[in-house]
């Protein structure tokens, strides 16, 4: 008689967004397991699974959020601890990427630390690595592994035909996001238009809006980005968008960083709504009456089950979500 093995679906989560990853575990219908992690006296991580993970199929949640740094580590001791307890698969599911900006070298003696995070994962035994949207796609090349691209483009463009589509127009803030507000167009049947940027030199936190192309007088006009962070950049192309007529302006992005000073430049900028998801955590205390939070625990359970059974990813977006 011939034993077939019956693989076991694992989650677990790590302590940067424990509420994100227990919405997940309910949409997967199965228990969120625990990793009993705790610091010693010197602040070093220590992980031990409460239950055998022998040839499971292991999923662990851990979005990178400030501190940064913590949280990677973190995901990494994980890792490593569940490759040493024989898990059959590892996969290091990461909604928000760290160090994605980094992808590439703008200047000389700098680091491409996107690729120095891809192999860390690797090096602590991550078999696959699923994320949502990528600051750049080319981020999947640094990995010697199967990387599943997750989009929340479904989340968002859902939420924008609640609203109605009349009179809408999908900005892109600088030129490289204008092909993911194409995308947001096409689904939406909006006009397009995109806004011409300058960082100045040296300066990582001050942007120069400059033109708009594209209709946007008398429209409301939609803002999508990947990231929201100090909002430098949405806040400036909002300001440039109402001085060219526009009649609204709202600002959408996966990843709501929202480090300092963000919040009030939020506040005191011309955008009537601010949406963004729940990749990462967002403390009541640094929420205002404009923001709003729209969850893509869903997409993420999704992509899970897909990785599961061995299924297509892609199907779940029709192909979309391979930029």
């Amino acid at each position: 008689m011939e034993l077939v093995p019956r693989r076991r679906l694992e989650l677990v989560s790590g302590r940067s967004h424990p509420l994100l990853a227990q919405e997940i575990a309910t949409h997967l219908g199965v228990e969120l397991g625990n990793a009993n992690l705790r610091e010693f006296a010197n602040g070093e991580i220590h992980c031990r699974y409460d239950r055998s993970l022998r040839g499971s199929d292991i999923f662990i949640v851990q979005t990178h959020a400030g501190p940064v740094n913590d949280a990677i580590m973190e995901q990494l001791i994980m890792i490593e601890a569940a490759k040493r307890a024989s898990a059959e698969r590892i996969t290091a599911v990461c909604p928000y990427y760290g160090y994605s900006r980094q992808d590439r070298k703008a200047t000389g003696r700098e680091p491409i630390t996107a690729k120095l995070l891809a192999d860390m994962l690797q090096a602590a035994g991550a078999d696959r690595v699923v994320s949502v949207d990528l600051h750049s796609g080319q981020i999947q090349g640094f990995f010697d592994v199967p990387f599943d691209h997750l989009v929340a483009m479904p989340v968002l463009v859902e939420e924008l035909m609640r609203q109605g589509t009349r009179d809408l127009v999908m900005v892109s803030p600088d030129a490289g996001r204008v092909k993911v507000a194409e995308r947001f167009s096409q689904h939406l049947g909006a006009d397009l238009a995109f806004v011409h940027k300058r960082r100045p030199r040296g300066s990582a936190h001050e942007v120069l809006a400059l033109d708009v192309v594209g209709e946007v007088e008398g429209r409301r006009c939609v803002l999508v980005d990947d990231m929201i962070d100090t909002a430098a950049t949405i806040c400036a192309a909002s300001e440039l968008l109402m001085e060219r007529g526009a009649a609204e302006t709202w600002a959408m992005a996966t990843h709501g960083i929202l480090s300092d000073p963000a919040l009030a430049r939020l506040e005191k900028s011309p955008l009537a709504r601010v949406i963004i998801t729940n990749t990462l955590p967002l403390p009541e205390d640094r929420r205002i009456e404009k923001l709003e939070v729209l969850s893509v625990a869903k997409i993420i359970a999704d992509a899970i089950d897909a990785v599961f059974e061995d299924t297509s990813v892609s199907e779940i977006f029709g192909g979309e979500n391979l930029a």
